[in-house]
């Protein structure tokens, strides 16, 4: 089991904003890795490269069920969208593998000198949040929305996740949702049903349900529980759902002119933000496998249903996290949030690597013994870049002369990784070509420890530190995991001893009670004492003692 880590209070979107705006794209190049404070890193393009000079980048297309060269709509040009979380709630761990496979993703285009624009969506308005936010009484929706969309960027900064260029919000999309639904009814694939709603005639759309999967249309079920009756087809799906009195709340609910008051159906604010920050069509969709059916599809056959126009290049998935051979998951009550499964910094940096050094299409096993073995990982690492910080200490400049390691073993272990990394995203063989690095350092200072009398080949050294540094501008695990706010006001109030007026203003008078023998009034005085967040020790023979709790 893991024990809980945080409770978080949740920062403000300003906060959030600066930390967005701010993160740049430079390597953490500094030895120590052992204090909690500093921001996480990211990354840098290691290449000046042009768009007729980029390497060829493949990637698994789910689509074509194939590994498959990426072609740029625009050259040296990358459009992704990944799909957000739904914010009435923390997202789990299995949720953060989508969120890293992303952020590896846009690593990989970008070392390799690619200009990425991300969008990440927000989906801020739905059945999940509608239904927690009546079970907690919360007269806003936008306040259940808001906490969990802050504490979300708080676990992506945590993870040292390269924040996208935007997360939009469903509900600040209504417009554009409600232009693309008539879109669709002018080219005679969504109409209305007598309640108001909104579907899509999935069997006007030629290639339905073909794109990323191949669905028996015999074997399917109503994807619409308990509304088949409003459809002229089982297989259609929601774009608008009709307010429901009693069930539905005005502080989740829109209307215009031509569309009658209720809300987004979940599909839809994908097609319709994508379209509007990237265009008819993009080279990249990110998501988890899950989400194949009916999202995607969904996804598809709205945006291309509307534009005439491919929507989707190529399409990145990601496996599950599984949990004792099963799928992690809220609705099997056996996911674990990040929160409760990372307790300390070094865990979180243990899952971050755990999930940068697999295969991103296949599933992962997430266990304590897992973990373990990713902190291993990461103290060998960690001992290595320290070792050779030590070593070299001021010297920056070293010639690297007949050094085997600076002018064989480095370039051949950067050349071996930035293969893998063009080969689909291997990352369990980049994790080889760096710790191939690792353990011929770890084989250097082995050397000299035997014969002190040997010299270190710093040469060799520095340009393993280079090349390390180099490799974590994909890993993103030499940073520092940024304290919670709760541990923040800990440190600070442990580092605070001044002791409030109020407080020895108590004190002195529980001193004369006490001189005055009026126990009672001093038993109360050292209650409310101990209110105010404080101990008070009597000293023989001196004043007494003030301490905070």
């Amino acid at each position: 089991s893991f024990p809980n880590r945080y409770r978080m209070k949740f920062s403000t979107s300003i906060a959030l904003l600066v930390w967005a705006c701010s993160t740049s794209i430079e390597a953490f190049t500094s030895p120590s890795i052992h204090h909690r404070t500093a921001q996480p890193t990211t990354t840098t393009t290691p290449l000046k490269a042009t768009a007729d000079t980029l390497p060829e980048i493949t990637l698994f297309n789910s689509k074509s069920r194939n590994k498959e060269p990426l072609r740029p709509l625009e050259p040296g040009k990358i459009s992704i969208y990944t799909c957000g979380p739904t914010v009435y709630d923390f997202a789990h761990v299995g949720n953060f593998r989508a969120f890293l496979t992303y952020d590896l993703l846009k690593r990989v285009l970008m070392y390799f000198g690619y200009d990425v624009t991300h969008i990440c969506n927000l989906t801020d308005v739905d059945d999940k949040i509608i239904n927690r936010a009546n079970e907690q009484g919360i007269d806003n929706v936008l306040d259940l929305t808001t906490k969990y969309e802050e504490l979300f960027m708080n676990d992506l900064q945590a993870l040292n996740i390269i924040p996208a260029e935007k997360y939009p919000r469903a509900t600040e999309h209504i417009p554009e949702m409600m232009e693309m639904i008539l879109k669709l009814e002018e080219n005679g694939l969504a109409y209305e049903s007598k309640d108001g709603s909104w579907w899509f005639a999935t069997d006007k759309k030629e290639g339905y349900g073909e794109q990323l999967v191949n669905l028996n249309w015999d074997e399917m079920e109503t994807t619409e529980r308990g509304e088949s009756d409003l459809k002229r087809t089982p297989q259609d799906f929601c774009l608008w759902k009709a307010f429901k009195p009693g069930i539905d709340r005005d502080d989740a609910a829109w209307e215009s002119d031509r569309i009658k008051k209720g809300r987004p159906g979940w599909h839809l604010e994908c097609s319709a933000m994508s379209k509007k920050y990237l265009g008819d069509t993009i080279d990249i969709h990110g998501g988890g496998v899950d989400l194949k059916f009916p999202h995607h599809e969904n996804e598809i056959a709205q945006s291309e249903g509307a534009s005439g126009e491919p929507f989707c290049n190529c399409w990145v998935h990601n496996g599950f996290v599984n949990i004792d051979n099963e799928k992690m998951s809220k609705s099997l009550g056996n996911f674990l949030t990040l929160r409760t499964a990372c307790a300390a910094p070094a865990d979180v940096r243990a899952y971050r690597y755990l999930v940068m050094s697999s295969l991103y299409r296949n599933s992962l096993n997430f266990t304590p013994q897992a973990m373990d073995a990713a902190k291993s990982a990461l103290k060998r690492i960690d001992k290595v870049r320290n070792q050779i910080s030590e070593a070299l200490g001021e010297e920056k400049n070293v010639d690297a002369g007949d050094s085997a390691l600076a002018t064989e073993q480095v370039p051949k272990a950067l050349a071996n990784f930035d293969a893998a990394l063009k080969d689909d995203m291997s990352m369990p063989r980049a994790s080889a070509a760096l710790f191939g690095l690792v353990k011929e350092t770890e084989k250097e200072f082995k050397r000299v420890a035997k014969d002190d009398s040997v010299p270190l080949d710093k040469a060799g050294l520095k340009s393993v530190w280079d090349a390390l540094n180099q490799m974590d501008k994909i890993f993103g695990i030499f940073y520092q995991v940024p304290m919670t706010e709760e541990e923040a006001a800990q440190e600070a109030a442990a580092e605070d001893t001044t002791v409030p007026e109020e407080v020895m203003e108590l004190v002195v008078q529980r001193t004369e009670a006490k001189d005055g023998k009026d126990w009672d009034l001093a038993d109360s005085l050292r209650s409310r004492i101990l209110e105010l967040g404080f101990n008070v020790k009597d000293v023989k023979g001196g004043e007494p003692e003030v301490t905070p709790i």
